[in-house]
């Protein structure tokens, strides 16, 4: 009996350890955005509640503590509600909004899975994504100059990146391209050089995605959730979508506490 007792005792001594040990890892601390990419599809008509939501870094993130998040490191979510489209064939009735909530989880540091509580500063669906990687079909510029989501100009072997009048707003480097934000509707700014991938500065909000709004982007009340409606179809998330997280303050998260 007393052997049964210490083993007890053991086994749930060795639990709490792991579960801290979990809960200790490193933390993301504002300001830090996340370029993704969305590496399955998930919509509303055939996704189901706690279905898994895969999305990996495009290009390496630097953290403000001096490391850095390699590009492809895996993020994880999950689907929070998915309600599908049903056409109501009522006359001049009323269609009922389908709606696809989606909460990122956490991502991938060094093995380690670290909690997301972020805000979707921008997302593009894969049509508008794939456009900002394809150079400029035109005779006058041969540089392949491409169009980040949002309208600013990157040309490749040029280190600025530049605004619709000229002004560098971002810079192209070895790891991918790097900006301060730019405010720009529900968007705040930033005077911390973070990684944005394909999108522009002041990128904010929806691309793409027509027939389908957000209402939710996530915020300090309702962290790291996403969410999409429609009243003429069930909201989708493609495979080959991006979306730039922003990584909310402590102080936004204690404040809503």
């Amino acid at each position: 009996m007393i052997h049964r007792v210490a083993l007890s005792a053991l086994l749930l001594s060795c639990s709490a350890a792991l579960a801290q040990t979990a809960s200790s890892g490193p933390a993301l601390q504002a300001p830090t955005t996340i370029p993704i990419v969305f590496t399955r599809t998930i919509s509303a008509d055939h996704s189901k509640v706690g279905d898994t939501v895969s999305a990996k870094t495009t290009q390496q993130v630097e953290l403000p503590n001096g490391a850095s998040l390699p590009k492809g490191a895996r993020v994880s979510g999950h689907i929070a509600s998915a309600v599908g489209f049903t056409y109501d064939k009522t006359p001049y009735a009323r269609q009922k909004a389908s709606v696809l909530t989606v909460h990122f989880d956490s991502v991938q540091i060094r093995g380690t899975a670290v909690p997301l509580d972020v805000t979707v500063r921008a997302m593009a669906d894969p049509i508008t994504s794939r456009e900002a990687l394809q150079p400029q079909a035109s005779d006058i510029d041969s540089s392949g100059t491409t169009t980040q989501i949002g309208g600013d100009q990157l040309t490749p072997f040029e280190k600025e990146v530049r605004n619709a009048d000229g002004d560098v707003v971002a810079y192209n480097k070895r790891g991918g391209v790097y900006a301060h934000l730019i405010a720009s509707g529900r968007c705040d700014g930033s005077d911390t050089e973070v990684s944005v991938g394909i999108y522009s500065a002041s990128a904010c909000g929806q691309y793409g995605f027509v027939g389908t709004a957000a209402t939710e982007f996530g915020s300090s009340s309702t962290p790291s959730t996403l969410t999409l409606v429609s009243s003429h179809g069930s909201p989708k998330v493609w495979s080959g979508s991006t979306a730039l997280l922003e990584v909310l303050s402590t102080q936004q998260n204690v404040a809503a506490r």
